[in-house]
This record gives structure tokens, C-alpha cells and sequence, in this order.
């Protein structure tokens, strides 16, 4: 490891990124063959925010590494290379380094098991499920490429070959987690083939293993609960209509208004997001890290209050302003030059959760609010995998879920009432049952013409990288098979009735007609 390299790596440690770019960047100007250095470099420039470039630099450390690793065979770097292009959702990128890397080397399991992994978030199933073959193949007794297969082959609709894979490895010696996916999977098999009796035994017996995962146990399940309890107790009228949009776009700020596309887990965001990313003028930002860094940089500028209505109530419009334009600038590294003549959408579901702050913040804005059948929102995220966040974590039991989404309603309920942003509520199965005058009416809030275009939002789903668990269903036609799921599971809601019957009312499910 050069000098340059080893003075990055102890800027890393202390988490001094702008001084590691610094030192990264000395060390791929001395080097420009080193991987290290472009592999050090990008994950730098990710973590800074800068992910475009970032990613490129990713795909030169995997250029270099694949070169030079022909005679050897050892594509184990080029496949942790693979591993942080995924984690920073360059899905392409990494689908294009794992072709190369395993025709380097077709005998390294690791290397199928990506590529499977690729080719499956692109929506390209066929070539997932051969790749993960090739995996399995290599490995046969490996129960987590078992799973992944029987996955694999759910969503090629192969059920029963799924389902006979996921029997059998729950007949071996497992462990935690191999049980708990397999339970997991399991259930969404059994639900797809109306198997509806036996479904909600395996999501139980998930639910009770959850627990002993030490990925969900670094959790607080606390967490997200308090601050909704906070949050409603601190967001006022007052604090929410403190700063007006005239105040705010002054002094030559960023006068542009974003859109922000939210609701709960699982209602339907993902396929509003891509009906609305059809349309020429938005330009769409999935899943973003854009309002939680914004809420960590009003953190740092006032880190002795202890929550954030605390943190904003002390902010003067100095203050608000440079919130506001450190979004912005994070966003245009996002989008490039597209933001000169688009929209900007970020839909970022859970969002809803900083709706005090996106008030506060941007007034000016427009929100999109999805909602669909609460029964049929907390079935889907219970029968769902989902990666462990302090949000998601709440999931994994079926009163829990229930519960945290009476919680996330509640407060939804609360801040609708009085925050200045304009919003619009629209159901995701007037989406599926009548498209075209639903997405209309969202046109028309958002002040955009109607686009025929949108209506093929499925096909241009196919091959493009989604940052939602529901990347595989948005690349299908629209299907009314997810209307009223709930509906073979009644007797399960016996015992969550208490907490979900307010927002069935609410939002008008209790006499809905299908």
C-alpha cells in the first residue's frame, strides 16, 4: 500500500472523507494502474455523494483487476468490486464486470451467485435463473443458493420446482437465517399458489427466528416509533408555516420546487414512480439518501437539541436556506445537467417519516401521497424480506406491523392537517382499476400535460435497475391480482382489527367496492 493510500485509509478510520478523496486522488494520479487506489477513490466519491463518478472509478479498479488476473484465476477482488457496485446500485455495472469475471474463472460459485443477483434486479429472470443454477450447481448442498433458486424460480412462475426445493431444505440442518428465509419464501410460494392455510405458520415462525438474526439485532426497534411520537408532539402550525416559500426563494437560491412521492412500504410508490418517470419533463431520484442527509447536516449544525423540531425551531433563515440549497446540491450530483429542464421527483417511501422537516424546508413543494388498503399493505410487508433498517425492523411480527403502520398513519394524519406544502392522496387501486383518469389527476396536480407515453411504464421497466422490492412486479402490465390479497387471511386480522379499523374507515376500505 503506497503512502497516499495508507494516509486515505486513516482518513477513513476517523471518517474524514473530504481529506480521503484528497489522498485518493494523489494516489490515482501517481498510479493510474493501481485498482486499489480507483476502488479507494470510488467508494470516497460514493460516500461523498458523488455516486456517477464514483461508480466509474469502481469500474476502472474492476478493469484493472480482471486484466490482470486472467493468468491466475482469482476473481475474488473483482467480485468484492461486483459486491459495492450492487451495494451502490449500479446493477449494469456490476452485471457487466460479473460476465467477465466468471468466463476469467467458471468455477467460482461466489461469482454465479452475483451475477444471479444482477441479473435479477434488472428484471432479465430467464438469465438469473441460469446463473443461479450454474451457482447451485457448483455448490449443490448450499442451502442459501438453494433459496435463491427457488426465488428464482417464483418469479419465472416454476412454483412447484420452488416449492420442492424449499421443502426439502427445510428437512436439514439449518441455520438462523437460512431457516428464516426459507420460511420467508415459503410463505410468498404458498400465497401464490392459494395455499392460504398454511401461509401465515411459516411468516410466524420467520417472525419468531427474526430475533435471534444479529443483522436485526444491531437494530433499535425503538427508534423509529419514538421519533413519530416526538415528532407529532413537536410539528406545529406555527413551526410548519414558519418560513413561506416567498421568504425562502431569495438571493438567487435554487427556486425549483421538487415533488416528493411517499407513503408507506408496500402502497404502491414504486409504480407511481415509474409511471411518472415516463413522462419527458421528471426526472425521477429512487430511494435516495437525499432527505436523511439533509436531516444529518441539520444534526451537525445544531447538535445540542434533541430532536429535530428542537433543531428547527432554533434555525434562523440563514440556516433554512443552506438546508435547502445542500439538497440541492446533492441532487444535482444525482441527476447531472437533467435538472435544467425537468422535475425533480424524489420518491423515497419512508419519507413520510421527515414530513415535518420537508415542510419546513420546502414549502413550495408538491407531495404525493399513496394510499392503498392498509390490510392489504401490512400482508404484503409482512410476507416481505426486507433489508434491516430501523424502519423495516418494525415488520417482522404481524402485530408489529400492524401496529407501526397505525403509527406512520397517525402521524400522517396529524401533519396533513396544517402543512403548507400542497398534497394529493390517491389510491393505488383506482391506479390499477382505472389508469388513465387516476395518472391524469396526478398530471394535473403536478401542472404537467398528460402523456400517452406513461401508459407503457412496464416495458421500460425491463433491464433498468429499481431500488424497491417491488422492481420485479413494475416491469409486468398492470394486475388486479394485488387488490384485496387480504381477503383468504381474514380471520388473521381478528387480531389486528383494533389497529388497523380507524384507517380502513379513514381512508374509505370499509365499503369500498372492488
Amino acid at each position: 500500500m503506497t503512502s497516499f493510500l495508507q494516509r486515505g485509509a486513516a482518513a477513513v478510520q476517523t471518517q474524514n472523507m473530504p481529506e480521503a478523496l484528497v489522498w485518493f486522488e494523489k494516489a490515482v494520479a501517481e498510479n493510474a494502474k493501481d485498482a486499489q487506489a480507483h476502488a479507494c477513490l470510488g467508494q470516497t466519491l460514493c460516500w461523498l455523494g458523488r455516486r456517477d463518478e464514483g461508480v466509474r472509478q469502481l469500474h476502472k479498479a474492476g478493469q484493472i483487476l480482471l486484466k490482470n488476473v486472467r493468468k491466475t484465476r482469482d476473481i475474488s477482488q473483482a467480485l468484492g468490486l461486483i459486491e459495492q457496485l450492487q451495494f451502490w446500485n449500479d446493477y449494469q455495472g456490476a452485471l457487466e464486470l460479473g460476465r467477465q469475471a466468471v468466463q476469467i474463472n467458471n468455477s467460482d460459485v461466489r461469482g454465479f451467485q452475483l451475477l444471479a443477483l444482477s441479473y435479477s434486479r434488472l428484471n432479465q429472470k430467464a438469465l438469473a435463473l441460469s446463473a443461479g443454477k450454474q451457482a447451485l450447481k457448483l455448490a449443490p448442498n448450499n442451502a442459501m443458493l438453494t433459496i435463491l433458486v427457488a426465488t428464482l424460480e417464483m418469479a419465472e412462475g416454476l412454483n412447484q420446482p420452488a416449492k420442492l426445493r424449499l421443502a426439502k431444505v427445510l428437512q436439514h440442518p439449518l441455520s438462523i437465517e437460512e431457516k428464516f428465509r426459507t420460511h420467508k419464501e415459503l410463505a410468498r410460494l404458498l400465497d401464490k399458489m392459494g395455499e392460504y392455510d398454511l401461509v401465515f405458520s411459516h411468516l410466524t415462525a420467520a417472525g419468531e427466528l427474526s430475533g435471534q438474526l444479529p443483522e436485526l439485532q444491531k437494530q433499535d426497534p425503538m427508534r423509529v416509533p419514538n421519533m413519530i411520537e416526538t415528532n407529532i408532539k413537536g410539528f406545529d402550525q406555527a413551526l410548519l408555516n414558519r418560513w413561506p416559500p416567498a421568504s425562502l426563494n431569495q438571493d438567487n437560491q435554487d427556486n425549483r420546487a421538487p415533488i416528493f412521492l411517499i407513503g408507506f412500504m408496500r402502497s404502491g410508490t414504486t409504480l407511481t414512480q415509474e409511471v411518472l418517470g415516463g413522462h419527458p419533463d421528471i426526472f425521477v431520484a429512487d430511494e435516495t439518501d437525499l432527505i436523511y442527509s439533509v436531516s444529518q447536516e441539520l444534526e451537525r449544525m445544531v447538535p445540542y437539541a434533541k430532536s429535530q423540531p428542537e433543531r428547527l425551531r432554533t434555525l434562523d433563515l440563514v440556516g433554512v436556506k443552506h438546508l435547502r440549497q445542500f439538497y440541492w446540491d446533492r441532487a444535482n450530483k444525482l441527476s447531472g445537467d437533467k435538472l435544467s429542464h425537468q422535475r425533480f421527483l424524489d420518491k423515497t417511501t419512508m419519507n413520510t417519516l421527515d414530513l415535518g422537516l420537508i415542510n419546513c424546508l420546502f414549502p413550495d413543494a408538491k407531495v404525493i401521497f399513496v394510499i392503498r388498503d392498509p390490510r392489504d399493505v401490512c400482508l404484503s410487508c409482512f410476507m416481505q424480506t426486507m433489508t434491516p433498517a430501523p424502519s423495516t425492523v418494525q415488520l417482522l411480527t404481524w402485530e408489529g406491523t400492524a401496529h407501526f403502520y397505525a403509527q406512520v398513519m397517525k402521524w400522517w394524519q396529524h401533519i396533513k392537517a396544517f402543512m403548507p406544502a400542497p398534497y394529493l392522496e390517491f389510491c393505488y387501486e383506482d391506479a390499477v382499476t382505472d389508469f388513465e383518469t387516476t395518472f391524469k389527476t396526478v398530471f394535473e396536480f403536478l401542472e404537467l400535460d398528460w402523456d400517452p407515453s406513461v401508459i407503457d411504464f412496464h416495458r421500460r421497466a425491463i433491464g433498468k435497475q429499481i431500488n424497491s422490492p417491488s422492481f420485479s412486479q413494475v416491469s409486468q402490465p398492470l394486475y388486479t391480482s394485488s387488490v384485496a390479497r387480504w381477503q383468504p387471511y381474514e380471520k388473521e386480522f381478528e387480531a389486528v382489527a383494533e389497529q388497523l379499523q380507524p384507517y380502513i374507515d379513514a381512508f374509505g376500505y370499509g365499503n369500498r367496492t372492488l
